[in-house]
C-alpha cells in the first residue's frame, strides 16, 4: 500500500541523498512524507553514492517508506534511478523534476509507482493538462527558483509572486478537474523565517493547495499547524453533517441554508482529518 496515497500530506520534506547522517533526522521531523533527493541536492561526481546511500540505509530500515525525487528526464542517471525504484518497495512515490509531457511520466509506469510532476519549466505548464491527465500522477508540485530562471522573472518582485498565483491556480484547477490530490506548494528558501514561511503556508492554503513542500525540518510544524483545520472549524463541520443526516427540504445552521457544495466543504474536511489519523 502507498502510504501518501491514502491521506493528505501537509509537508513533504526533502533530505539530500548524499547525506545519509541526515535520512533518520529528516523521518523523525514528523513530515507526511520525506523526499530523498537525487536531483539537485546532490553533486554529479556523488549521484551513484547518494543511490547506494539510500540502498543501504532502506535494508537497515525496512520500516521506512519514502519517496524519491529522481534526476531529471534526459539526465545521464535518469534510468539507474528508475531502476532503483522499481527495486525498493520502500519508495512509496516517485517525485519527477523538470516535468514537460506525458511521455516523460509514462516511462515511469513500469515502476508501479505514483508520480509527482514538478513543474518547473514554461514547456512544464504548457503541457500540464497532458501531465495532469497521465495515468500515474497523484499530486502536482512546482519549483519557483527554477521556474522564475526559465520565464526570466525579477527575483523577489512583486510581479514574480503574481506569476507564482497563476501558476498555483492552474496547478489546483487541473489537480481538481483530474481528480488528484491537492497539489504541493513550491518551497520557502529562507529557512529562518517563521514568520514569512507561515505567510507563504497560508496562502497556498487559502489557494486550495494541500501543503508546501519544505527543506528544513524546523519547517515542518508551521506547516502543520497553518494547514490543520481549526476547532472551529471541524466543529462547524461536524454540525453541517449532522444536520444533513437529519434534516429534510431545506437544511438550514444558524440560519443559514446548507447545499449541497457546504456538505460537500465539510464532509471533505472530517475525510482529511480521519485519514490523517
Amino acid at each position: 500500500m502507498n502510504p501518501f496515497s491514502t491521506g493528505p500530506v501537509r509537508s513533504a520534506l526533502f533530505v539530500p541523498g548524499s547525506r545519509p547522517e541526515r535520512y533518520s533526522k529528516a523521518l523523525a521531523a514528523g513530515a507526511d512524507c520525506v523526499i530523498v533527493d537525487f536531483e539537485d541536492a546532490v553533486e554529479e561526481h556523488h549521484k551513484v553514492q547518494a543511490r547506494h546511500n539510500l540502498e543501504i540505509f532502506l535494508l537497515e530500515n525496512q520500516d521506512v517508506r519514502i519517496a524519491v525525487r529522481i534526476n531529471a528526464p534526459g539526465h545521464v542517471e535518469q534510468d539507474a534511478d528508475i531502476r532503483f525504484c522499481s527495486a525498493h518497495p520502500a519508495v512509496a512515490a516517485i517525485v519527477l523534476p523538470k516535468t514537460e509531457s506525458a511521455a516523460q511520466i509514462q516511462a515511469l509506469a513500469t515502476t508501479g509507482k505514483p508520480v509527482w510532476p514538478l513543474i518547473e519549466t514554461a514547456r512544464g505548464l504548457l503541457a500540464l493538462p497532458e501531465i495532469a491527465a497521465s495515468a500515474g500522477v497523484e499530486r502536482l508540485t512546482f519549483g519557483a527558483l527554477d521556474l522564475a530562471v526559465d520565464l526570466g522573472l525579477r527575483e523577489a518582485g512583486e510581479g514574480m509572486e503574481k506569476v507564482f498565483d497563476q501558476v498555483r491556480y492552474s496547478l489546483l484547477v487541473h489537480s481538481i478537474g483530474r481528480a488528484l490530490a491537492p497539489p504541493l506548494d513550491t518551497v520557502f528558501a529562507d529557512i529562518g523565517n517563521t514568520e514569512g514561511l507561515a505567510s507563504a503556508a497560508i496562502n497556498a492554503r487559502d489557494m486550495g493547495f494541500g501543503g508546501l513542500l519544505c527543506i528544513h525540518p524546523t519547517q515542518v510544524d508551521t506547516v502543520h499547524q497553518i494547514f490543520q483545520p481549526s476547532a472551529d472549524e471541524i466543529e462547524w463541520a461536524r454540525r453541517v453533517m449532522e444536520a444533513a443526516r437529519s434534516g429534510e427540504g431545506v437544511i438550514r445552521l444558524e440560519g443559514k441554508m446548507i447545499d449541497a457544495p457546504v456538505i460537500k466543504k465539510a464532509r471533505r474536511l472530517l475525510q482529511g482529518l480521519r485519514q490523517a489519523d
